[in-house]
């Protein structure tokens, strides 16, 4: 039986394996859009043996599609950010309890207990972004760790209650928000990590990520900027503790899919598009094929290096039309 407790307690490659194949199946199953993504495909569900036989499901069916594997109602519903005129994704959450542990688990492989932090957020609070899972993690966060809070456009306010705050500090913010606090106080943060989100949402001009980051470093006083990745579609995040580069929590892995094949992957330490297993989805779909480009590396962690230009590659939106 496949539970939250085996998904968050891997700790082995041939335990993720196990359970993926388990997920595979059940979601194959369960999930009806999956269902007939494996099908439109001509995929015969009992010949996959191995993960590199897996199918990925394009990752705009978000947006179309009810993408859910549970027989209850959903506790909650994601949604992506999308500009005017744009469909957002939506992610049915069968058990906000999972994603909880999920991100929790998550964080303290990467930085130790929650509670050991102040978390300081330079995002829209969530009440004014209900549905931004980005958003629902932080205030989580900020509640379990008992000090920090949101401060999207209240700089001063922000500045003023770190420069008080003995404990060590995370300033987690989209990038538009990130930049204009280092362009207008140019502050110099002690004992504090700088993590950026990602993303202009159309605010500002996009730029290369290392720039960004030796902007940030010079205006923040710190050597290096921390960076979450994660999105709406998915429930598990990965994190970068400088230099662009990401690792995974255990249950989570990337792949690389040739760009013309979808249904290729080509290995380590090759430029293609990204796939994500992440077994957080237990209750949707664990197997995303995404819209962005990068590399991963030999030992798992992996680079990205922008986004896919062309959204009706061969093979990808048999669904979507």
């Amino acid at each position: 039986m496949i539970t939250a407790d085996r998904i968050f307690s891997i700790t082995t490659s041939e335990q993720f394996e196990q359970i993926v194949m388990e997920v595979f199946r059940f979601q194959a199953e369960h999930c009806a859009v999956y269902a007939q993504y494996l099908s439109l495909v001509g995929v015969d569900i009992k010949k996959v043996q191995s993960i590199e036989q897996i199918p990925f499901l394009p990752i705009e069916l978000f947006k179309s599609h009810e993408v859910y594997s549970a027989t209850t109602e959903p506790q909650i519903v994601f949604t992506s950010s999308a500009t005017t005129g744009m469909t957002p994704s939506r992610h049915l959450v069968a058990d906000l309890a999972i994603y909880e542990r999920d991100f929790i688990d998550s964080f303290r492989l990467f930085y130790g207990d929650i509670e050991q932090w102040s978390v300081y957020g330079l995002l829209p609070n969530y009440l004014q972004r209900q549905g931004s899972s980005l958003v629902y993690m932080v205030d989580r966060l900020i509640k379990r760790c008992g000090s920090g809070g949101f401060y999207l456009d209240n700089y001063e306010q922000l500045l003023a209650d770190i420069a008080v705050d003995s404990k060590p500090k995370i300033l987690l913010g989209v990038t538009y928000a990130l930049l204009d606090l280092a362009e207008k106080y140019c502050p110099k943060l002690e004992n504090t990590i700088v993590m950026e989100t990602g993303g202009m949402k159309g605010y500002r001009k996009e730029m290369p990520k290392s720039e960004l980051h030796r902007v940030l470093c010079q205006a923040f006083g710190v050597d290096r900027i921390h960076s979450e990745y994660g999105m709406a579609e998915l429930l598990s995040q990965g994190y970068s503790v400088g230099q662009g580069l990401f690792a995974a929590p255990p249950w989570m892995k990337v792949l690389v899919r040739d760009i013309n094949d979808p249904f290729r992957i080509v290995g380590t330490a090759r430029r293609g598009a990204i796939n994500i297993i992440d077994l957080g989805n237990l209750y949707s779909c664990s197997f995303i094929a995404t819209q962005d480009l990068g590399v991963v590396n030999n030992d798992g962690t992996f680079r990205i290096e922008g986004r896919v230009t062309d959204a009706d590659i061969r093979g990808c939106n048999l669904l979507v039309q």
